[in-house]
């Protein structure tokens, strides 16, 4: 099937308001413009030179999303364009974003990442390290980035009643930190292969790739 057919394909299967964010890391442009014609103006990528070529090379008006773990020593690379960047695991993280945004004179829109998962490899912020960063005199002092909600990556396994109580973790701490009025509108969880689960425990953005592109 088209990726355009893939695409309209999945649309059709989400709620209004989950976005859908086309993970199109290592995919050629013109996979990318067979989306773009179809319609879609989101996308994921998770290197920034990657994105950054991609972004000078096609129409304007694409959001990019970076969803991959970011060094700090790459952030100027994107800070002229990106829409949205998912995986804030770190305040340090964060000073750069904001700094690099100053410069741009822009207010970069930022998710922070949670450690759901129970496996080591994946990047994010405990819950009380999140506490610690919203609560912090320093972080109330950067005025360029905007925390917009959350992203977290599930577990990799086919255990889908781990999964479900990692997106459910993850939906309590969206919620309380909404009743602490920090007014959050994005919860990222949800790829490929377990978005219809992420959007049943609430997520309102699915990053999805291979469903769309075929696998790479």
């Amino acid at each position: 099937m088209s990726i355009a057919t893939n695409l309209n394909n999945i649309k059709t299967q989400l709620p209004e308001n989950v976005t859908l964010v086309a993970v199109s890391k290592t995919k050629p442009i013109v996979d990318l413009m067979e989306a773009y014609n179809a319609g879609q103006l989101i996308f994921g990528e998770n290197k920034i030179q990657e994105m950054a070529d991609k972004w000078e090379q096609m129409p304007k008006d694409i959001k990019w999303h970076m969803i991959g773990h970011v060094q700090t020593n790459k952030v100027k690379y994107m800070a002229p364009f990106v829409s949205l960047v998912h995986g804030v695991d770190s305040f340090k993280l964060l000073k750069e974003i904001n700094k690099q945004a100053a410069k741009n004179n822009r207010v970069i829109d930022c998710l922070l990442q949670v450690f759901i998962a129970e496996e080591e490899s994946k990047f994010g912020l405990d819950e009380d390290e999140l506490n610690e960063i919203l609560v912090s005199d320093e972080f109330k002092k950067l005025k360029n980035i905007k925390i917009v909600g959350l992203m977290g990556m599930a577990t990799f396994t086919d255990n889908q009643t781990q999964i479900e109580k990692e997106f459910k973790n993850l939906k309590t701490i969206f919620d309380k930190l909404n009743t602490e009025n920090y007014q959050l509108n994005t919860l990222s969880m949800g790829m490929s292969g377990d978005y219809k689960l992420a959007i049943s425990c609430g997520s309102t953005m699915v990053r999805i790739g291979s469903s769309i592109f075929g696998t790479r």
